[in-house]
């Protein structure tokens, strides 16, 4: 595989960084800061409520399912509008929330493997989430770097990696992409024609399990696993 290969396009979330818990994070400050500035918004039960409204507004507008900054915004106008004040707060919430979000902490094995596979391989990513990696501090490992609510088309849909792959001038074939969901990514990216990675980190249960037709060139546990089996 390692003499067909010209990129390397990464999922961000749970493969370079663990999302869970920075999501966890970010809702807790968003919550301290309502309670600042808008507590009539600011009840007990509000990030619960708050799950309610996006898996709502998910079922109305299934863009939502992947336009993830724009499902926030829409859920804090809705309550801020409900408690009589000016929907325009949202836009000082999401910055609160957005700084926060991308407060991740990279996996001790991401700037080590971007830096040495970059010296090979054009680097990329294919991302459903609303990560900012200027703001993270590694946007100048990749060469592009596609998100889904910008692009209009989410993962697994092949559209968004024959993007990435047309805007690197390669063939499909001529990729692998590494992620750690089993649809999204490894069965996306096989249906897309590229070389896959299962990215299986020890402290992540995968969320799915593969579907039945769908097997990875390489399954790795860590991006040192990667450079190990990519690199010569």
């Amino acid at each position: 595989m390692k003499s067909t290969i010209k990129a390397v396009l990464f999922d961000l979330d749970d493969t370079l960084w663990a999302i869970d818990p920075v999501i966890a994070r970010a809702e807790q400050v968003l919550f301290e800061w309502l309670k600042r500035h808008t507590p009539a918004v600011a009840s007990d039960s509000f990030i619960e409520t708050f799950r309610t409204r996006q898996k709502r507004l998910i079922e109305q507008h299934p863009r939502y399912g992947y336009a993830l900054w724009e499902l926030r915004h829409a859920c804090l106008v809705e309550a801020f509008e409900e408690a009589g004040i000016k929907s325009t707060a949202a836009d000082d919430a999401m910055q609160v929330f957005s700084r926060a979000r991308n407060d991740v902490h990279l996996y001790d094995d991401v700037i080590p493997a971007l830096a040495s596979l970059g010296h090979r391989y054009m680097i990329g990513s294919i991302s459903n989430g609303a990560a900012d990696l200027e703001h993270i501090g590694i946007a100048h490992h990749f060469r592009i770097s596609l998100v889904a609510s910008a692009f209009g088309r989410p993962k697994p849909e092949p559209a968004i990696f024959h993007a990435a792959c047309d805007a690197l001038e390669i063939h499909p074939g001529q990729a692998v992409y590494v992620g750690d969901d089993a649809e999204n990514d490894v069965a996306g990216a096989m249906r897309a024609g590229m070389k896959t990675a299962w990215m299986k980190r020890p402290d992540l249960v995968p969320k799915k399990a593969l579907p039945e037709n769908v097997r990875p060139d390489i399954i790795v546990h860590s991006l040192g696993d990667l450079e190990k089996l990519l690199m010569p």
